[in-house]
């Protein structure tokens, strides 16, 4: 329950400041150009995504409550150094800051459902109830900030955002604390995968004794290990640009998408906001019955369907300014993303090994979340020299790329279902 708080709040928060509150304040108030808010942007997520294996490496030896008290302090200083000046490097700055504070938040979380879902092997439903928490907050945060835009000053949202902060650090030293010593994975499953990983162990023990006798050759030798570890995975090679892909797609539409309807289509921010809140509820609505069937027919369908529908979507948007069509595309991506999210997750739970999962997890989300570096890059970049449409268009690509993807790792793994 403090995780399910955790997430709902800091995607609240987040949310607000980078959907809405920070696109505006930046563009509008300061008159910065979109590369620069996109710059920021792309340095809040390399903070982010850079440190989440660390970040889980971390939360498995020094505890959750220790690793995400000291995140969301420094998330809290972010809010704070955007809420006090007005400074383009120190908004810059706050950027990043915020990212890596916010870097221990889902490895710990994905980690801790993984390992209460690994009995049964059903992750469709419980990666459901945690995207409903993630998108309720993303979703409410610049809905809020909208309203709030209309009535009061930038320094009051500020001020709400930094409550919201001090809230999540109580809740966050609500965590449990270190259990036990670190140490190399225990294996029970086969005895294969035990002999196989207890390889592993002994490379990086003889790493650690013969070459590097020093305390920093044994971290040298760990992290021989751990490559030993990814390696022993066995995954696609076609997984890793998925990784990128998937969240690329998001994060070239994440600063351009305020913009763009404020300015293109020249709607109202309260407008926006029945946009958000429509494609929001059909996501979250579809959630859990989409994780439901997701555990009884296998993420292949829904992958598949997902990426085709938010092309679409995508494409669509880009093209009309009817708000009849608008409802119906911005609806149709949010029914996409019901598919997309715990399938997705629910996949790449089917991948993560018993052990170090907060580790692999991170792993596996730092380079998922490069796409969230880079997009914001290339959306401002294409924002400024070929068109506002040009962003959803590159978008819809990469889902055509994903399902392509997909469609060949499943040829090569059937039992990806």
């Amino acid at each position: 329950m403090c995780l399910w708080l955790l997430i709902f709040l800091v995607e609240f928060v987040k949310g607000g400041l980078l959907v809405t509150l920070l696109p505006l304040y930046m563009g509008h108030l300061l008159g910065l150009p979109a590369f620069t808010i996109g710059l920021a942007f792309a340095l809040q997520y390399v903070g982010d995504n850079a440190l989440r294996s660390p970040a889980g490496w971390l939360a498995e030896r020094l505890g959750f409550r220790v690793t995400m008290t000291l995140g969301m302090i420094l998330v809290l200083l972010a809010v704070w150094i955007m809420a006090t000046v007005q400074h383009t490097g120190w908004l810059i700055t706050a950027c990043a800051i915020m990212g890596i504070g916010s870097a221990p938040l889902w490895p710990c979380v994905m980690s801790k459902i993984t390992d209460l879902s690994s009995d049964n092997g059903h992750y469709g439903t419980p990666m459901s109830i945690i995207e409903i928490a993630s998108l309720g907050g993303a979703g409410l945060g610049p809905v809020i900030v909208n309203w709030l835009s209309s009535r009061d000053s930038y320094d009051f949202i500020f001020h709400v955002l930094l409550v919201g902060m001090v809230v999540v650090i109580a809740v966050a030293l609500c965590l449990p604390g270190k259990k036990r010593k670190p140490s190399f994975p225990d294996v029970t499953d086969s005895p294969s995968k035990q002999q196989e990983l207890s390889g592993l162990q002994s490379q990086a023990s003889e790493t650690d004794q013969v070459t590097t006798p020093e305390e920093s050759g044994k971290h040298v030798g760990k992290i021989h290990y751990y490559i030993k570890l990814i390696r022993s995975l066995h995954i696609h090679p076609l997984l890793y640009p998925a990784l990128f892909l998937q969240s690329f797609a998001l994060g070239i539409l994440t600063p351009i998408i305020t913009l763009y309807v404020v300015s293109e289509l020249g709607l109202t921010p309260a407008y926006f906001n029945a946009l958000l809140i429509g494609g929001g509820a059909v996501t979250v609505l579809g959630l859990i019955p989409a994780g439901k069937f997701i555990d009884r027919l296998g993420s292949r369908l829904f992958l598949r369907t997902g990426f085709l529908l938010a092309a679409m979507a995508l494409i669509g948007l880009a093209s009309t300014r009817m708000l009849f069509w608008i409802w119906i595309f911005v609806l149709g991506a949010g029914f996409s993303y019901a598919m997309i999210l715990p399938a997705w997750n629910a996949l790449l739970a089917h991948l993560v090994p018993a052990e170090e999962k907060a580790a692999v997890w991170g792993l596996f989300l730092t380079l998922q979340g490069s796409g969230l570096v880079i997009g914001p890059l290339v959306s401002g970049k294409l924002w400024d020299a070929i068109s506002p449409q040009a962003p959803f268009f590159v978008s819809a690509m990469a889902m055509v790329c994903l399902f392509v993807i997909h469609w060949v790792m499943v040829r090569h793994r059937p039992d990806l279902k």
